[in-house]
């Protein structure tokens, strides 16, 4: 009681929150990244008009950053572990800056397919990179919270992707500037995120002894339950089911996420007959809802975890409910015209399925700290699997029935493949011994 009532009276003995500030930022590049590679979706309508295009080479244009994007998974991940998350993170900012800005003077579909490829080259070691940040920095009782400020900046950046970049074309009336400033924003994010992101707490001038040790406590449990011969060869990882769950879990969440975010912005614009502005409007209340509940879902997972449940209870359940209604909502948007009642069906669906942005404590709960990059690099690499396939086949159905309701049944069928992987595939339990 004595150490407590002095830790309260005495600032300098509590734990400082630098970890916490770390994590806002890569909420804030996060969001970065989505409003970059969303650009194109919201902005497809008036390209395809330009460059006269149809469906099924938009899907090509579409699916291009996922390309590099999921090639390059596995050696970002790899690059995090070699050289640490600080130089990894801004390096890439820094490079899919570029990239952005100079799709404005790309005078047909060929060229901004290239500068897309560069694109997603550039931004795909962030998501490894950050949850790397996650083995290093958060607490057992933290990690929830830290996947989901990580990966919350998806539907944040989607939905605030779809609301400027609409608004920066309304009011500049082009989307090659548009671009440009998008760029020029992430170069100086780029910046910023080399002054102040450190590999490690006792690096960060910010962090007091009571932080470093808070961290430190956790990590030395952490090791202590590790397990002991590890072989040092990352193939063998393959050998668990647990990865190859994470790996197509990932996969299927993303089929599902990555077909919204591609082509809701047409589907609007063609099925229920939206405008740049409403599509906007659209867009944003759907992924903020998504930015929404992937809040909620890392505020329930560590809370819940701290009430002493197990890590195995949380996930599963948490997982299990998010993939059911997910995939009923969606389901049920094929059968409705209202588009009021769409845009609502479409929220709860993000809402929910935004719950698995859990899934990227995975890589910190499977491996050690030393691998987690390469598993995280791993787990994303399915998931950018799907970001090359789905655009394409939504274009081709799309193209070969005139209809969206195919598409949307393979997004329905993306959510089953979700509940089946993340509830009965991977052990949540426990390290592997690699």
């Amino acid at each position: 009681m004595q150490a407590n009532t002095a830790t309260l009276a005495n600032p300098a003995l509590q734990p400082t929150k630098v970890r916490w500030k770390i994590f806002l930022m890569m909420l804030f590049l996060i969001s970065i990244n989505y409003i970059d590679r969303a650009s194109l979706s919201v902005a497809m309508p008036l390209i395809a008009k330009e460059f006269d295009i149809g469906p099924a080479t938009q899907g090509l244009l579409l699916s291009s950053f996922f390309w590099t994007y999921a090639l390059m998974q596995i050696p970002g991940g790899m690059l995090a572990d070699r050289f640490g998350p600080r130089v990894t993170i801004a390096g890439a900012t820094l490079g899919w800056g570029f990239f952005q800005a100079i799709a404005a003077a790309c005078t047909g579909w060929v060229s901004l397919l290239v500068t897309r490829l560069g694109l997603g080259a550039a931004e795909a070691p962030i998501y490894p990179a950050g949850g790397k940040l996650n083995g290093i920095w958060m607490t057992q009782n933290e990690r929830g919270r830290g996947a989901t400020l990580l990966d919350g900046g998806a539907p944040l950046g989607a939905a605030l992707g779809a609301i400027l970049i609409s608004a920066l074309i309304a009011a500049l009336g082009s989307w090659r500037l548009a671009f440009v400033i998008a760029g020029v924003g992430t170069v100086v994010a780029g910046l910023f995120a080399w002054s102040y992101i450190r590999n490690h707490p006792r690096e960060h001038p910010g962090v007091n002894e009571a932080e470093a040790r808070y961290i430190e406590a956790a990590h030395a449990e952490d090791q202590a339950n590790a397990p002991q011969g590890a072989s040092g060869r990352v193939l063998d990882f393959f050998r668990y089911r647990s990865v190859w769950g994470m790996f197509f879990g990932w996969m299927c969440f993303n089929a599902l996420f990555y077909g919204l975010l591609t082509w809701m912005p047409n589907y609007l614009s063609k099925v229920h007959g939206f405008d740049i502005k409403q599509m906007g409007g659209a867009v944003f209340i759907m992924f903020f809802s998504g930015f929404v509940g992937e809040m909620v879902g890392g505020w329930i997972a560590d809370k819940w975890r701290a009430a002493g449940a197990s890590q195995g209870k949380v996930l599963r359940t948490l997982f299990g409910i998010a993939s059911v209604i997910a995939t009923v909502s969606i389901y049920m948007v094929a059968q409705i015209k209202d588009p009021v009642t769409v845009v609502v069906l479409l929220s709860v669906t993000l809402f929910f399925l935004r719950w698995c942005g859990l899934f990227w404590c995975i890589p910190s709960i499977l491996g050690t700290r030393e691998r987690v990059g390469f598993l995280g690099g791993t787990m994303n690499l399915g998931g950018n699997c799907a970001g090359i396939g789905v655009p394409i086949i939504v274009g081709l159905i799309v193209q070969a029935t005139g209809s969206y309701f195919m598409a949307l049944m393979l997004f329905a069928a993306a959510g089953a493949g979700l509940f089946v992987c993340s509830t009965l595939l991977i052990d949540y339990s426990k390290k592997l011994p690699v």
